[in-house]
């Protein structure tokens, strides 16, 4: 993203690059991308006083009665369209919502996330995150039909899904978003783009542009991406590895160059923090039914609640240092899935994180074997829980969660249990192919 300082300077790259269309982005609590797009008119006005709407349609937002919402734009975000629409640029930025006094409005998820990163920073702590965010491409949005019959890490300069994916790439870095490396993952037509590490609340907002950039580019080519975590069966789902580590004074707070493993005791208590609370947060980082079609054995997507250095069947890895590389000692959690709201994702993991800190949680010895080839009596042996096996069962797990409640805040909290409890029941309720396949002949 370019980012601009001041609305003047923003108004001069408008007027530079002729650009008459403004589209003002927030995030629902689902995640899910929303705006209104302004002429080039009225952006002054809105820079100073934002721009009014009316939220009582958006997904846990307001009541009717009090649906009178303003977005405010965080210029820092502010970036400008790598492809035209209907022959116009177009620019965009993300934005704060605000009560019509100025508040800070509950339901934006954005600022659930900024109220954690100022709760760190209030300690010195910068946060930093780096989403691995796995997608498939298929024909269109009505089937699974794929597009190429790859596996990992396969490359073709003739493939289809190849030229989607440096498109993507291409346009990512022409919004001023870096990217580190793309390959193919192990599914067919199964694709990953990494981002560059950033703080907390800019990676966020990277995700959704990732999303939505993925989603446009295979559209414009006449072809569907998709972050659902598990649409074909049989195969690998999408996951969302995220990589994440807390600096101090500049200095990466994970390191510790006279530990065996080059891990601070405060990496350790993070970890810890993590495992104790993963269960807790699930509803967050995998929040739809189909998440947890994803998360069981044997497909690469761990669901046993354990950390290791090399072990990628393990809840939690830590990469393994490198030479002179300190400030890249990080923790990834594996759980977490493609198609959940990023905003909402970062701040539970962080503060679950720095519960462990905070309290001191002791960190259970590492796991360096391969989980899914141990039995139940092992798995009890070693003290090795499981994730969630469903919705339901996450969102029982979540209703109970204190801290969750504490950084989402009672607004965000109730309505996820409101959505997801419907959602659930609504799945409960409908009869899928699996049931009339096995039943209905012998029934």
């Amino acid at each position: 993203m370019i980012g601009v300082k001041n609305a003047d300077d923003a108004l001069k790259i408008i007027d530079d690059q002729k650009i008459k269309y403004i589209r003002l982005w927030f995030t629902d609590v689902l995640g899910v991308l929303k705006g209104m797009t302004i002429t080039r008119s009225e952006i002054e006005h809105v820079f100073k006083h934002g721009q009014g709407f009316d939220g009582s349609s958006i997904e846990g937002f307001v009541r009717i009665e009090e649906s009178d919402l303003m977005a405010h734009p965080d210029l820092s975000t502010f970036a400008i369209f790598p492809w035209s629409i209907n022959g116009e640029k177009i620019a965009c930025v993300f934005c704060d919502i605000k009560t019509p006094h100025g508040e800070p409005y509950a339901g934006d998820t954005r600022y659930v996330l900024k109220r954690m990163v100022e709760r760190l920073k209030t300690d010195g702590y910068t946060a930093f995150m780096g989403p691995e965010m796995e997608y498939f491409y298929f024909k269109n949005s009505t089937s699974t039909e794929v597009v190429d019959k790859g596996g990992y890490f396969d490359y073709s300069t003739v493939e289809e899904t190849t030229h989607l994916r440096k498109a993507a790439v291409g346009a990512l870095e022409d919004i001023g978003i870096p990217v580190e490396c793309s390959h193919h993952e192990v599914a067919p037509s199964q694709h990953e783009i990494d981002l560059k590490y950033q703080d907390a609340l800019r990676m966020a907002d990277y995700a959704m542009m990732y999303r939505l950039v993925v989603k446009e580019q295979a559209l414009s080519r006449g072809y569907y991406a998709t972050f659902m975590p598990k649409p074909v069966f049989g195969e690998n789902g999408s996951g969302m590895h995220v990589h994440q580590s807390l600096f101090k004074d500049s200095k990466n707070a994970f390191y510790d160059a006279a530990d065996e493993h080059h891990l601070s005791d405060l990496a350790k208590r993070y970890i810890a923090g993590i495992l104790v609370h993963v269960k807790e947060l699930c509803l967050v980082t995998n929040q739809w039914v189909n998440s947890y079609k994803r998360l069981v054995p044997g497909y690469e997507a761990p669901v046993y609640i354990s950390w290791g250095r090399r072990n990628r069947s393990s809840l939690v890895r830590v990469p393994m240092y490198q030479l002179g590389r300190e400030s890249a000692t990080r923790i990834e959690l594996r759980s977490p899935d493609p198609a959940c709201n990023p905003y909402l994702a970062f701040a539970v993991m962080l503060a679950a994180g720095y519960e462990g800190v905070k309290n001191g949680y002791p960190l259970p010895d590492a796991v360096e074997e391969n989980i899914f080839e141990m039995d139940d009596r092992q798995l009890k042996r070693r003290k090795i829980d499981t994730l969630p096996g469903s919705l339901m069962e996450a969102l029982n797990l979540f209703r109970k969660s204190d801290l969750m409640r504490e950084t989402l805040g009672d607004h965000i909290f109730d309505k996820l249990v409101d959505n997801k409890t419907i959602e659930w029941n609504h799945f409960r309720l409908a009869v899928t192919d699996y049931e009339i396949k096995n039943y209905l002949p012998t029934l």
